[in-house]
């Protein structure tokens, strides 16, 4: 049996493995990565993010041209198949995968191939024949759909996130089961398609963690579009036929449709990886609690990512990786930005959001006005024609400090950037004058924080 030592063992090859693999790398460390799958990348390259953002996509195309008045008067028509579909999310696979692969070759990252399992404290068996031997450890296992086992994921009718993109035939009608980020974004996706939608919602309202104005008008476009929204419902059982399968509902509803997404929850991948070896518990769903250095109680070992569980972003995985490796190379200091990750959910229209909600600062007592700028008046909207949308801008009454900004329309997870590094600035940077005096480029969406700007501070001066 081979035996390898190192500094460091990053056990998985997403975002947050890759983060602090080269974090750790760049600071001097000798590093092995392990990924038990044959590709790099992890969930958020083969079945997650990427390919579902390039699907989303590939739809926003198709439906952008054939709703052109050139092709309709044409009498052109088109039913491209979910095979064609994802053709474009293959090319962008490999491309990210094989850049990748180039930054563990340049940084001297030895990378290997197996299922990584504790065998003590500081040993991983990784395979039959690999044992590695490291002083510290970074978990960047990432999570999995959550599966009830009163559910037949077998069925050829049944999906969750991971095996949705697998579709061979677009359905005429869908159940999804959970109305978080995912079901929310699956729910858009296939309604672009023109299949029939029924959103079930555990929950009184959608996507609760968003200011209430944004989820209002996701309602609203969503049900517009024709997606069937039913809030405040749970599953009974799920019944598969053989031409559909019927959700029953424990309000005695009973919806049948082709097909089921279940979306409804994940779980850390913690099965078989021998945390006992290591004295470390996961909870009911296979997550890890960490302190602010995204250290386990397992000193040696850090947890970042989706198994330490929300915000479950990539985005936010590859922040917390880093993290935890200037935390291993010596530094004290927190990075300051970990709190303050935008969120960007890719619905129809796409959402995107930083900082405070008005419900959060109602409860805290903060003295706040708002600012808005609805995308119809803007110049830029208009020519592209996705004039459906708006930006807000929560602010400081007293000091004009920001204290959110939430977008909602196209291009919202780009526009929210602006306002993100304003909100990072320190020694009074960040404040509603910087919108109020900078001059944007015309036509733009970006004129929205101009346009919102002066619509807060008008309403806080004509009071």
């Amino acid at each position: 049996m081979a035996v390898i030592k190192t500094d460091v063992l990053v056990i998985g090859s997403g975002p947050g493995g890759e983060g602090a693999a080269m974090q750790l790398a760049k600071g001097g460390k000798e590093v092995v990565v392990c990924e038990r799958y044959h590709r790099i990348g992890g969930g958020c390259t083969h079945w997650g993010t990427i390919p579902s953002k390039a699907l989303r996509f590939a739809i926003y195309q198709m439906t952008e041209a054939l709703r052109s008045p050139i092709l309709v008067r044409a009498g052109v028509k088109a039913e491209p198949t979910m095979s064609e579909l994802r053709l474009g999310a293959q090319s962008v696979i490999s491309q990210q995968e094989s850049m990748r692969r180039s930054f563990y070759s340049r940084n001297n990252v030895q990378v290997l191939t197996g299922h990584a399992k504790f065998v003590s404290p500081h040993e991983v068996q990784i395979g039959p024949n690999v044992r590695v031997e490291a002083k510290q450890f970074v978990l960047a296992v990432g999570s999995s759909p959550y599966r009830p086992a009163n559910v037949d994921f077998n069925h050829p009718r049944i999906f969750d996130s991971d095996t949705i993109l697998n579709l061979n035939d677009k359905p005429h009608s869908m159940a999804v089961y959970g109305a978080g980020v995912v079901g929310c974004e699956y729910a858009s996706m296939f309604r672009n398609l023109d299949v029939k939608v029924n959103l079930v919602n555990t929950r009184s309202r959608l996507l609760e963690f968003l200011d209430d104005e944004i989820t209002d008008a996701l309602s609203y476009h969503m049900r517009d579009r024709g997606v069937l929204i039913r809030h405040n419902e749970a599953m009974e059982r799920v019944e598969p036929q053989d031409d559909g399968v019927v959700l029953h509902l424990k309000s005695g509803k009973a919806l049948k449709t082709d097909i089921l997404l279940w979306a409804a929850g994940r779980t850390g991948n913690v099965g078989d990886l021998g945390l006992e070896a290591v004295g470390l518990q996961p909870d009911g769903r296979g997550y890890l609690a960490t302190n602010d250095y995204f250290q386990t109680s397992a000193e040696h070992v850090y947890a970042v990512g989706d198994v330490v569980g929300f915000p479950s972003l990539a985005s936010a995985a590859y922040t917390q990786g880093r993290a935890a490796a200037k935390h291993i190379l010596g530094s004290g200091e927190k990075i300051e930005s970990i709190n303050d990750i935008p969120s960007g959910i890719y619905t129809s229209p796409e959402i995107s959001s930083i900082g405070k909600t008005e419900r959060q600062l109602t409860e805290q007592c903060i003295p706040y006005e708002v600012g808005h700028s609805h995308f119809k008046s803007l110049a830029r909207a208009q020519i592209s024609g996705r004039a459906i949308g708006m930006l807000k801008i929560l602010f400081h009454r007293e000091t004009l400090e920001i204290l959110g900004v939430h977008c909602f329309g196209s291009q919202a997870a780009e526009i929210v950037h602006i306002g993100q590094a304003i909100m990072a600035q320190t020694g009074g940077g960040n404040t509603l004058k910087y919108f109020l005096d900078t001059t944007f480029n015309y036509p733009t969406m970006a004129e929205a924080y101009r346009v919102a700007a002066l619509n807060g501070y008008n309403r806080l001066h004509n009071e």
